[in-house]
């Protein structure tokens, strides 16, 4: 039952962080033309979603959302890899989910294939330094015994990182596949998101690298971590 509902909440919460991210795009649009206003308002709406989802799904699921977050929590002995076989579909059906809700909210069809051509180098190589970063901040904050500060932690450098990326920050192979489900503000075409989901986890392989050189040592159980990541 444990596992179940574990599960469930890492389905539930990846859903509404797409709704979340995806959704206030969608609105950016609606109520502007200046494309910097529409990035800030989607920033500082994710920015604050996302730290509410991870207060809230925190004690049910560790509030990954996230299968770069789940395997480096592996990874490094925190996390079994059962529970990862059985998070990452679940996030990515999640994410799925939730981008079709967002789509739905606002008179679109549940599934419109996005445009928007993303893949550049460097682009790929801001998804590598915010996915880095965030392995870094979340488990640096987990190693120390600061787990608590992990959501507020998180949501503001999703929402920094969507202005010191050039790629906004998407941070995350579930979320980049959903938004290929949208061809709105948020969205990433089919043919750009194979390589961000490379690039995703090489910058998760460069912060494990980085939390086990900077935070060697663990204070906290098996499991505790509470953390997630998006991007625009």
């Amino acid at each position: 039952m444990t596992h179940t509902r574990a599960t469930a909440g890492e389905f539930v919460g990846s859903a509404l962080l797409t709704t979340v991210v995806v959704g206030s795009g969608i609105a950016a649009e609606q109520l502007s033309n200046d494309v910097g206003l529409q990035l800030l308002e989607n920033a500082l709406v994710t920015a604050l979603g996302l730290t509410v989802l991870i207060l809230v799904f925190a004690p049910v699921s560790g509030a990954h959302f996230n299968p770069v977050v789940s395997l480096v929590d592996a990874l490094l002995g925190t996390r079994s890899w059962r529970d990862v076989a059985r998070y990452v579909p679940a996030q990515i059906t999640g994410c799925i989910a939730g981008v079709m809700l967002a789509n739905l909210m606002f008179g679109l069809d549940a599934v419109s294939w996005s445009t928007t051509d993303r893949a550049t180098w460097p682009h790929l190589l801001a998804e590598v330094v915010a996915t880095a970063g965030l392995v870094l901040v979340i488990f640096a904050l987990v190693r120390t015994g600061r787990a608590a500060l992990a959501a507020p932690a998180v949501g503001a450098y999703i929402g920094a990182a969507y202005f010191f990326t050039s790629s906004t920050s998407f941070a995350n192979p579930a979320i980049t596949i959903a938004r290929m489900f949208s061809d709105t503000f948020a969205g990433i075409a089919p043919t750009s998101a194979p390589p961000y989901l490379a690039a995703q986890l090489v910058g998760g392989l460069i912060g494990w690298l980085a939390v086990r050189a900077f935070f060697p040592a663990t204070r906290d159980t098996p499991g505790s971590i509470a953390v997630t990541a998006s991007g625009g």
